[in-house]
């Protein structure tokens, strides 16, 4: 067994444990190469099938790529595709883009409070109907008391403190003291009533390991991760107006693998070109600590 089938393994024990523990769980789909992964490995963890719903929290600023991904995706797949958005912030143009927020408080505004709302059933939920093929207002409100990320430690400082299973309280909020210890593969999946657990399948698993399983198993995803001829590609996803590419004549997955087994990128973080990182003091901790994904 080499290292990606031990990553594998354990990702889908993860998931299988995540299932059988949590009632109301859901998991976020971002689009981008992680939670794409992550999507791939619960198809193969529950034999082809998606048993609880992907969540998308729209910003409406992503890149039009992305959406096109997602629905084509959502298609092709059959899957139970959900989105929520911070309507009210959108509507009174409280976004960095329309320049009444800074980026710390447009990400607070559009993913931090959308993702509480939406996973509390406050806020509207859109699931697309297979039938009809769009996004109808889902009626269900139930709240999810399980969610299901795509972090990984090596890739954001904040992530690193991180858990397989990272207790929140009701308002979502992250006590990093409170952590429970996690030994040899031995998870705790007892918490007391009205906390919210995040789930963590990826958290071993490095930006290399997530492009070569790409490439083994054929993974689709976005083309914006690939060079289409101008020296540059996106290295990490998010919204346009605070996503920038990193210079790469990338055209493939093999090309960035190259590129990352020759450290190309060794000196540079992996959400360098992500502008509200350095809003930040260079890292996420204070939007995490809040709810953030």
């Amino acid at each position: 067994m080499d290292h990606l089938d031990e990553l594998e393994n354990t990702s889908i024990h993860i998931l299988r444990e995540a299932f059988a523990n949590f009632t109301n769980l859901g998991m976020l789909w971002s689009m981008g190469k992680d939670s794409t992964v992550l999507l791939y490995l619960t198809r193969k963890a529950f034999f082809g099938h998606v048993p609880f719903p992907l969540i998308h929290i729209d910003t409406h600023f992503k890149i039009p790529e992305m959406i096109e991904y997602r629905d084509s995706l959502t298609k092709e797949w059959q899957l139970p595709m959900v989105y929520g958005e911070n309507e009210a912030a959108l509507k009174e143009k409280n976004t960095f883009p329309d320049g009444n927020v800074n980026r710390i408080e447009c990400c607070g505004l559009l993913k931090t409070k959308a993702l509480q709302k939406t996973l509390s059933g406050e806020g509207k939920r859109y699931r697309f109907d297979h039938n009809s093929q769009k996004y109808e207002i889902d009626q269900n409100s139930e709240p999810y008391t399980g969610v299901i990320v795509g972090a990984r430690a090596d890739e954001e400082g904040s992530r690193s403190k991180e858990r397989y299973f990272s207790p929140r309280d009701k308002h979502n909020d992250w006590n990093i003291g409170e952590q429970p210890p996690e030994f040899w593969q031995q998870f705790n999946t007892d918490f007391a009533p009205g906390t919210n657990i995040r789930i963590h399948p990826l958290l071993d698993w490095t930006e290399l390991n997530i492009w070569e399983y790409i490439e083994r198993e054929d993974i689709p995803t976005v083309s914006l991760y690939y060079d289409q001829g101008e020296g540059k590609r996106y290295r990490s996803l998010g919204c346009y107006p605070c996503t920038y590419p990193v210079e790469s004549s990338a055209k493939n997955v093999s090309d960035i693998i190259g590129e990352l087994k020759t450290g190309k990128f060794s000196n540079i973080a992996e959400r360098d070109g992500r502008a509200q990182d350095a809003d930040d003091g260079g890292g996420l901790e204070t939007l995490r600590r809040e709810g953030y994904m």
